[in-house]
């Protein structure tokens, strides 16, 4: 686990990838610009009108207390674009991630285990299904995790298993798919479930660190590569020759 960790974080930077790490990267800023900005117009619309009709509607509690709640809102629509950076970026990755696992994968299997047989590329479909998948699940732990966050600090802790949990599934499935079908793809995640599940140790880490966690579709995808080459070796009866 150590040594694939290490083997994926060694190619990010090579030649190959480098075209496909700023190409993420690219997609990621713009992605999480515009969630930024949705997320502060959201948070100053419910800082104003949305708190004075929901005074007026509910009848609920103190003006006192809602005062309170807009200032907090209002802080929250200045942290929009922060917000929107730090803890809706494992949501953002998973879905730029779907474009690139081929390119990654396929580099990774040709550079580090050139005498298997190469895995066959996902139909965008598939890889964007899985990825638009990840990503709102991530999206719903965020959400219900925010509270945690702002008031406990544990929801740090909710964020960073989750997010191990759904970003090693993610990626983990989708190099398996290269070389199996979808449902022995998903039986072979779920029979290593354990593993893989302290495998995202790695990939939530990585993720949790500003900046770099734009490159996170790189290492993930990278890293899986090798976690799934570890986990089954070559089956070269599943592949069906490529044609030249």
């Amino acid at each position: 686990m150590f040594t694939a960790a290490a083997k994926a974080l060694s190619e990010m930077l090579s030649p190959p990838l480098r075209a496909v790490l700023l190409k993420a990267i690219g997609l990621a800023l713009v992605l999480i610009v515009l969630i930024g900005i949705a997320l502060q117009r959201l948070f100053s619309w419910l800082a104003t009108s949305g708190a004075d009709w929901a005074e007026t509607a509910s009848g609920l509690g103190t003006h006192s207390a809602w005062n309170a709640l807009v200032w907090m809102l209002s802080i929250m629509a200045s942290l929009g674009i922060i917000t929107g950076a730090l803890f809706l970026m494992p949501a953002v990755t998973a879905f730029v991630g779907s474009f690139f696992v081929d390119e990654i994968a396929e580099h990774v299997e040709r550079a580090d285990y050139p005498a298997d047989p190469i895995g066959r590329a996902l139909p965008l479909m598939l890889a964007l299904y899985e990825g638009i998948k990840v990503a709102f699940l991530a999206l719903l732990v965020y959400l219900c995790a925010l509270p945690f966050v702002l008031f406990a600090g544990i929801g740090f802790l909710i964020l960073f298993l989750a997010n191990a949990y759904l970003l090693s599934r993610e990626y983990f499935e989708l190099a398996a798919m290269r070389f199996h079908p979808p449902v022995e793809a998903k039986a072979m995640r779920r029979a290593n479930a354990s593993y893989l599940f302290v495998a995202g140790f790695f990939i939530a880490a990585f993720v949790s660190i500003p900046v770099v966690n734009l490159a996170t579709p790189i290492f993930a995808m990278a890293f899986m590569v090798h976690i799934h080459k570890g986990l089954s070796g070559p089956r070269p009866e599943l592949i069906e020759p490529r044609r030249t």
